[in-house]
Order: C-alpha cells, then sequence, then structure tokens
C-alpha cells in the first residue's frame, strides 16, 4: 500500500517508515521539519505543514494514497498548559484539516498516532482501554478531541481507523543509524543518556515521596521499533466504518531510579542523580495493559526488556551525540 505518514520525519515517524518499507509498503513523510529530520527518511519526503489544505489534498492525490498514519503532533505535556491553543490548533484542528482531506480525496483508512495521556491519573493499573478517559492537560485533551471525531467520520463517510494509544517510547532501531533527537530534549531515557556523553553534569528525579515501591514515579517503556512494528499490524487490521482503540506499552512499568540504575549499568558510568520537588500532575503510577493489541492484532514486543531499550539508545547516542548536526 501507499502510506503517508504525517510526522514521518520525527523520532517515531522515521522508525515506522522503515518497518512499513521493510514490510514492502511505499512509504511517503509528510512533515514540516519544526522539529523533524529528513536525515532519517529512506523514503519520499513532502515539505509542507498539516494543517495546510492544500498541500494535504495535493500529496494525497499525487502518491496515489491509501492510508494515513497521523503523527504529527505537539507532544510537550507542560508546555501544553502554558500554550494550550498552541496544542489544540496543531494537535486538533488540523487533525480535523486531514480528515476533511482524506474525505475529499477518497482516503477512507487512518492509523491515528494518540497516548496514554487521554487516561490522566489513572484508577486501576494496569490501564484497560475501557478505562474512563480523563485527562489532565491540554496535550492529552487535544489528542482525545481527535479520537472523539474518529467513530463520528466512520459512521459518516464509512472511514475506518486505528487509534494506538502509546506510553513511553524509548530505544533506537538496533543499526544505529536512527534514533531520538529532541531540542530540548525532555524525555528521560536521553536525557539521562546526556550525562555520559559529558553533555550535563547530572540528572534530576522529580520526586522520591511517591507510592511506590521506591519513592519515584514509574512509566511504561515501550522500545520504538515494537511501536512501530504494531503500526504495520494496524494498517492491515483498519476496518470499514470502525474504530479499533489499542494501548502500546510494555506492560510492566520501571521507577526513575530503575531506569537511572540501569543507564549507569549499560554506560558504565556513575550519572549522578539529584532528587528534586515532584513536578505538578505527575501521577504516580502508569502502566498498560496491552492484552487488547496482543491478541486482535497479533503485536508481540521484541525488545520489552529494560537494558536492551537504553542499550539501543546509548548506541544511537554514542555514535550522534549532536543528533542529525
Amino acid at each position: 500500500m501507499n502510506v503517508l505518514l504525517t510526522g514521518g520525519a520525527g523520532y517515531i515517524g522515521s522508525h515506522i517508515a522503515r518497518a512499513l518499507q521493510a514490510a514492502g509498503h511505499r512509504c511517503v513523510a509528510y512533515d514540516s521539519l519544526v522539529s523533524g529530520h529528513a536525515q532519517s527518511l529512506r523514503c519520499e519526503l513532502v515539505v509542507a505543514d498539516a494543517a495546510d489544505p492544500g498541500a494535504l489534498r495535493q500529496a494525497l492525490r499525487k502518491h496515489r494514497i491509501d492510508v494515513v498514519i497521523h503523527l504529527a503532533a505537539f507532544i510537550e505535556a507542560g508546555e501544553s498548559v502554558a500554550n494550550p491553543d498552541k496544542y489544540f490548533r496543531n494537535n486538533t484542528v488540523a487533525s480535523l484539516t486531514l480528515l476533511e482531506a482524506m474525505r475529499d480525496c477518497g482516503v477512507t483508512k487512518m492509523v491515528f498516532s494518540s497516548t496514554a495521556a487521554v487516561y490522566g491519573r489513572p484508577r486501576r493499573l494496569p490501564i484497560g482501554e475501557d478505562d474512563p478517559l480523563e485527562p489532565i492537560n491540554p496535550y492529552g485533551a487535544s489528542k482525545l478531541c481527535v479520537e472523539l471525531m474518529l467513530p463520528a467520520f466512520a459512521a459518516a463517510y464509512g472511514m475506518g481507523f486505528v487509534s494506538l494509544r502509546y506510553f513511553n517510547v524509548a530505544g533506537a532501531d538496533p543499526a544505529g543509524d536512527i534514533g531520538e533527537a529532541h531540542d530540548p530534549e525532555t524525555h528521560l531515557i536521553p536525557s539521562i543518556l546526556r550525562v555520559p556523553l559529558g553533555r550535563r553534569e547530572s540528572i534530576s528525579i522529580f520526586g522520591d515521596d511517591y507510592d511506590t515501591p521506591d519513592g519515584t514515579c514509574v512509566r511504561d517503556y515501550v522500545h520504538v521499533c515494537d511501536l512501530s512494528d504494531a503500526h504495520v499490524l494496524a494498517v492491515g487490521a483498519i476496518k470499514p466504518g470502525q474504530v479499533g482503540v489499542y494501548n502500546l506499552g510494555n506492560g510492566e512499568g520501571f521507577s526513575v531510579r530503575e531506569v537511572v540504575e540501569t543507564c549507569r549499568n549499560v554506560t558504565g558510568h556513575k550519572i549522578p542523580a539529584n532528587v528534586v520537588p515532584r513536578r505538578a500532575g505527575d501521577p504516580p503510577r502508569l502502566v498498560a495493559s496491552s492484552q487488547r493489541a496482543m491478541k486482535e492484532l497479533g503485536w508481540k514486543p521484541r525488545f520489552p526488556e529494560l537494558a536492551a531499550i537504553v542499550a539501543h539508545a546509548w548506541a544511537w547516542h554514542q555514535s550522534h551525540p549532536d543528533g542529525y548536526a
């Protein structure tokens, strides 16, 4: 199939493109390059904004697109609190623009990149897809707004969707030539790895008084290549007039201290860590149940171990200390 990936030059998009190509699909990345990297791609790239209706229609028609994987979004929860308009405009309104363009061009299939942030503070663990959707920041709310659009477009126009709710994505392709390169970097594992690279002196642990085994927040980490495999499976699982929803996580939580210690073991560096006050809005635990994805999509993570996730990330950062610069 011909697949258009909005945000395809980003960290996740570049890995998904590679997985799709390995499965025999033709990929076209559609990216504004505000935060994406053309160097990460081995497929055609359309440089345009996902909010541009004319450019979207041109790309969909020119490349005879069969299915869209919609990844383009701003993703920083903290920033979304300070600038909610930016997030609703880019994540929600632009997604509506894309849906309208797809409808007008006869493209009826989409895989939507959603997030665990739609759950907010979970009432139980592990989190299931049918648990309450109660986002606690505009980022999560902006993604939930799109999820609420999908059933309406499915019912009205016969379009089919799969919505994938990501937990903490980490790691890099084992080949070591593509990986995570954000500026500024806010994700935990690459932030920790900046210490042995000599790019920062220590790592901050935001709170050690949570109701968790070691007092630090627990998160569910999924390898970016496993996440990419799920998208390949999702492309083949889209059904007309229906919306499938799947969590993508490891099913196992790791505390911040466990992640720091794993990074120490993998890198052989002491990595000083300092406890600082909690950040507002951090839930103590976020752990996914991905049983539905395993049962219905046939998804099986290849790299569930935290050590493997960190080792692949470390190989990338060692060989690309300045990212794609």
